[in-house]
């Protein structure tokens, strides 16, 4: 019988029988899970409105800096398996790593989807009971695809109700703007939560209002063995990474003092046993707030897209916090078994399951509503624009290779000297050999503000650039990190130092040929999605299939 499981599993993969001996565990052990405690918290994070399942190659450089080097979440490739005890070519080296990334994924296949993912979800309610469960979702939910961008939302809104999501956050959400997000979470049948989103001030004097809150700040959830508190912690820099121009009338920041406040109250009050934060601050962010903030029980993080398996323990002033982050794309579901006794959290068991596509077969349900909301608008999706010829992906600390695309579809239509791409972590892989159509496209650049520009800047402030954007990145003091990953450039070349100080991480600026930049010297620079005032250009995506189709 072990066998004949092990053979239907392996065909579900597509791998012959003769490769048996290649598995050390058997696949349906990843979602067997021993039971434990009596309530129960389903995270996932930042899957950029994948309703699909995808390939998504997990970073191969994520640099930390002074401390932070060589500590999760800043581990990759060998070094990540090793640490957590990951066997090399198994299915969780496949799903954590950038390892033989290209022949684990044709072995192993897609991961997520929405109809897998609630499968999952499913699954974990039956065995746990719904009454003992709630799923949460850390937010950059409504972007990230061709579909979300173009329905403003409203496809993940639907697959998420569909889902049963209770409590979300956000950050990429809030890029529709101020009256779309409002309108979005009237639609929406879980709740919506923020502490850290204020009025502005002239917003409140224009209002009347002594309330400057937006968003509810948090909610006590009443489950059949425990009272929970969940508190939100939207993207605290969002009207600096993305244009404040949507968002005119909301400030956001960490907040921590008022964060520290909001617990106290809850604890001084008893309103509830555990104390959870819903965050979508970026792991290094939390880890930091964890040291300063106590009273927090767990800290459920996103925005960083950090994969990590089991959470760090940070100590503060109350005692103790668990740190942890969910991965992306819908690749993975955290589990979150708590323990509850006399009115406090006694123990807690984390699991960061993969959502593997072959494994898990789609949910009926989900899979008609995913159809029904793609069927408009399929033909222009699986509109074929070339072949990969290589491996393309995102995310990394200084350049991924779709990125590289990007760039030379700036730099030919645009005919432009050097070229600039925004280091988001978002965006979908492929495998040598794929298709390249608009929607694998728009997965890379699906945003409320795609238009290209091109512009006539200094070598000076090309230095400029880079450092302000170095600095974001390998700042040491996490507060000062606005996540992302460093700007893409091409047409030019420079060297970086992460550890050293402002004005000295960027030297050695130099174009095709070794020549060194001239500061004094202007070139013609080629970009996207702004900022700053509204470019004029067109969206990237019309220059990327320009550049593929020519």
């Amino acid at each position: 019988m072990q066998r004949r499981r092990s053979l239907q599993y392996l065909t579900l993969l597509g791998v012959s029988s003769g490769t048996l001996l290649a598995f050390s565990r058997l696949p349906e052990d990843i979602y067997s899970l021993p039971e434990f405690g009596n309530a129960t918290l389903l995270h996932f994070t930042d899957c950029h409105a994948q309703l699909q399942p995808v390939y998504y190659r997990e970073p191969g450089v994520n640099i930390g800096v002074g401390s932070e080097r060589g500590q999760p979440p800043h581990l990759t490739g060998k070094s990540f398996l090793k640490y957590y005890g990951i066997e090399p070519r198994s299915l969780k080296a496949y799903a954590f790593s950038s390892v033989d990334f290209p022949e684990l994924a044709r072995q192993f296949g897609k991961m997520g989807g929405f109809a897998h993912l609630a499968t999952l979800v499913k699954r974990l309610r039956d065995s746990r009971g719904a009454g003992n469960t709630l799923l949460l979702d850390g937010g950059d939910s409504w972007q990230g695809s061709a579909t979300a961008l173009w329905t403003k939302g409203q496809d993940m809104l639907s697959a998420c109700n569909q889902l049963g999501v209770n409590i979300m956050t956000g950050h990429w959400e809030f890029t529709y703007g101020s009256e779309q997000v409002l309108a979005n979470i009237a639609r929406f049948s879980g709740e919506f939560i923020a502490q850290n989103v204020t009025l502005s001030e002239e917003a409140r004097f224009e209002r009347d209002s002594e309330n400057d809150r937006v968003f509810k700040p948090y909610v006590i959830r009443e489950m059949d063995n425990a009272r929970i508190a969940l508190i939100g912690q939207a993207f605290p820099y969002t009207p600096i990474a993305n244009p404040r121009r949507f968002i005119p009338d909301w400030q956001f920041g960490i907040q921590q003092q008022r964060l520290q406040q909001l617990v106290n109250d809850i604890r001084e009050r008893r309103l509830a046993d555990v104390v959870v934060l819903l965050s979508h601050n970026g792991m290094d962010v939390d880890l930091k707030l964890a040291s300063r903030v106590s009273g927090i029980d767990i800290i459920l993080g996103g925005h960083s897209h950090d994969a990590i398996p089991e959470p760090r323990i940070v100590r503060n002033a109350g005692g103790r916090t668990w740190v942890s982050n969910a991965g992306s794309n819908g690749k993975f579901l955290a589990v979150v078994d708590l323990q509850i006794e006399a009115g406090r959290m006694r123990d807690c068991r984390y699991h960061l399951l993969p959502v593997f596509a072959n494994l898990l077969p789609a949910d009926p349900e989900m899979q008609d509503l995913i159809d029904a909301v793609r069927k408009p608008y399929l033909k222009k999706l699986q509109q074929p624009l070339e072949i990969a010829d290589r491996l393309l992906y995102r995310r990394d600390t200084f350049q991924g290779s779709f990125d590289q695309l990007l760039l030379d579809a700036q730099l030919k239509v645009n005919d432009a000297q050097i070229a600039l791409s925004p280091g988001f972590r978002w965006g979908t892989t492929l495998l040598p050999g794929q298709t390249i159509t608009l929607e694998e496209v728009m997965n890379q650049t699906a945003i409320t503000y795609p238009e290209t520009y091109t512009r006539a800047i200094s070598g000076r402030e090309l230095h400029a650039i880079l450092e302000d954007v170095a600095d974001n990145l390998f700042h040491p003091d996490p507060y000062y990190r606005q996540g992302g990953d460093m700007v893409r450039v091409g047409g030019m070349t420079f060297r970086c130092h992460p550890d050293a100080p402002f004005g000295r991480r960027i030297f050695e600026l130099r174009l095709p040929g070794g020549e060194l930049l001239d500061a004094g010297k202007r070139y013609k620079v080629a970009g996207w999605a702004a900022v700053g005032a509204a470019a004029s250009g067109r969206p990237i995506w019309d220059v990327v299939a320009d550049y593929l189709q020519g």
